[in-house]
């Protein structure tokens, strides 16, 4: 993680590749999202996605627990330069979620995130607020999800 201020408009970072094998995709649906096509092979190629279909909610946690692995690495590469730790606020939220195409069992998706938009909060001159959009694209190169998220980022200074 960096600081507000080393943050730019347009950075990219690739955050790793995640496949969705028909075991994951059935085990996250039990718990979490069990209709039809989650569950059973048949019943998803029967379906609109024409195959066994990973929730859109496990894909956007796998989205989700990439960015935390990469924010992760970043902080040990910085700590390891003998550079300041910067530590991430929390999310205000998120919007424009889109589900574009079905992940289907056996797909990995490549995940990256890039800074749409940067602004210093108004309420809390020691924080700016940070909007990426995360995007997954399968082995096909298609888009098959998208989200513009939100983030608190820690200013070197205030205001």
């Amino acid at each position: 993680m960096r600081f507000f201020e080393d943050l730019q408009v347009g950075q990219r970072r690739e955050l790793g590749s995640y496949t969705f094998t028909a075991e994951e995709i059935k085990r996250f649906a039990v718990q979490f999202d069990p209709q039809r096509f989650h569950l059973d092979e048949e019943e998803g190629r029967r379906s609109l996605f024409g195959g066994l279909a990973a929730s859109g909610w496990h894909i956007g946690s796998v989205c989700m627990k990439l960015i935390v692995a990469d924010n992760q690495r970043l902080l040990e590469i910085a700590r390891l330069r003998g550079e300041p730790i910067v530590l991430g606020g929390p999310s205000p939220g998120f919007r424009d979620l889109r589900w574009h195409k079905p992940v289907l069992a056996g797909d990995t998706i490549s995940f990256s995130s890039e800074i749409d938009s940067l602004r210093a909060s108004a309420s809390r001159p020691e924080w700016g607020i940070l909007q990426a959009r995360n995007t997954g694209i399968n082995q096909h190169g298609d888009l098959v999800f998208s989200v513009l998220a939100s983030a608190f980022v820690p200013r070197r200074n205030e205001g």
